[in-house]
């Protein structure tokens, strides 16, 4: 029993010589071609086709597959929702298949040719339709923007409108291709959202590009892609700050030379909240002029000695736990000598504008001397899990393949 809508359909395109239906006798008369004990086996078809001409409710994930049954294949188009679908022709070009699923419920033809044993020309065509499903996913966002232009920590993001399960299926689909090919990996970071990283830095002026192919994947059970995705970024200067807490100090390297250092005050410590988290930072966006509050540890009573409310200067974020580098004029005189912030990074005014307007989405600032780590999961963490462990992550265990640019 045939399930899914496959049914297979056969065509023999034959050319022959002579009278149809009829053979030569030896003594010049015709005789039939069947003879009264029973037919003659029907020639062997020339090509087929699956899904079989007519088929409905066809699985978008299940590939077209056209075979020569006798002979070679010359060409194969497979058209439907105004697109033609891709696929491979095997070396002996005995057998063709689309390459990526097809669309959800779509209409398609698929036209063959080929060539018989005999050198005949031989052709077939069908129609099927894909089934339409219970419920469909798409890319909901992609970070970094397509054709931004990013520091070289910075991580693919995508996010996914609704929960993945089948998380192979869907990462299978995700295409990475890079202008220098270095070691890279997804990590699964919850149910809809996966991130690429590479092992080291991105180097300066690699390109990156995603082609997702998640049209016709089945990501759940009843749950197919819509649509896919296309973006590309570039990678600046190999921008790495470096603030050391105790030393109270920040400097900055472009692509491994010092090109500023300043005196900076830290968060003051004595509990946790007032601490500077330790550990690889990446910037993630920047801001001239944020308002800064105390809501963030519950303090909204203008009476509350701890209340505060500033507004604040050329600010670089750098976790979502509330931390920045950002100017702060009312503790020049501390900046270089202690700690008096509440966990963001205190700069020189002129020094925070200068860092301001280099800034990157991307841009490493790595932080030490305190006791509190980073999360990995804190803003743009993902630089504190280990290699080996972020590539356990994926749905595959391993880095993503190298891509032909």
């Amino acid at each position: 029993m045939l399930r899914h809508g496959y049914r297979p359909v056969t065509v023999l395109a034959v050319l022959a010589t002579g009278c149809a239906g009829c053979t030569g006798g030896g003594d010049g008369t015709a005789r039939p071609a069947v003879s009264p004990a029973g037919a003659v086996p029907a020639p062997a078809p020339a090509i087929a086709i699956e899904p079989g001409d007519g088929s409905r409710d066809v699985r978008p994930d299940r590939p077209v597959v056209v075979s020569a049954v006798r002979g070679t294949l010359d060409r194969v188009i497979v058209r439907g929702g105004g697109s033609t679908a891709g696929g491979r022709l095997s070396a002996d070009r005995r057998s063709w298949r689309t390459r990526w699923p097809l669309r959800p419920a779509t209409s398609y033809t698929v036209t063959a040719t080929g060539t018989g044993a005999e050198g005949e020309r031989t052709a077939l065509s069908g129609r099927f339709s894909t089934l339409r499903p219970a419920g469909t996913f798409r890319i909901a966002d992609v970070t970094p923007r397509s054709g931004e232009t990013v520091g070289a920590g910075m991580p693919l993001i995508v996010t996914f409108d609704r929960p993945i399960t089948r998380r192979r299926a869907v990462e299978r689909a995700l295409s990475v291709r890079m202008s220098r090919p270095v070691p890279a990996a997804w990590r699964w970071t919850g149910p809809r959202q996966v991130v690429l990283r590479p092992r080291h830095y991105w180097p300066a002026g690699q390109r990156v590009t995603l082609q997702a192919r998640t049209t016709g994947v089945r990501a759940a059970r009843g749950v197919y892609g819509t649509a896919g995705h296309v973006a590309t970024f570039t990678v600046g200067p190999r921008r790495i700050s470096t603030v050391d807490v105790r030393r109270h100090r920040m400097t900055v390297r472009e692509n491994g030379r010092v090109v500023r250092s300043a005196g900076i005050s830290a968060g003051k410590g004595g509990k946790r909240a007032y601490t500077t988290t330790s550990g690889v930072h990446l910037a993630m966006g920047k801001y001239d002029p944020v308002t800064m509050t105390s809501a963030w540890m519950g303090v909204t009573d203008p009476k509350d000695p701890r209340y505060y409310k500033k507004r604040v200067r050329h600010a670089v974020q750098i976790s979502s736990s509330g931390e920045y580098v950002h100017a702060a004029p009312w503790s020049v005189k501390d900046q270089g000598r202690r700690n008096v912030s509440h966990g963001c990074v205190n700069a020189p005014p002129e020094f925070a504008r200068w860092f301001h307007a280099r800034s990157l989405r991307g841009d490493v600032i790595t932080v030490t001397g305190t006791d509190r780590p980073l999360e990995w999961d804190n803003g743009w963490g993902h630089w504190q899990i280990p290699w080996r462990r972020w590539v356990a992550g994926s749905a595959f265990g391993r880095p993503v393949p190298h891509q032909d640019r």
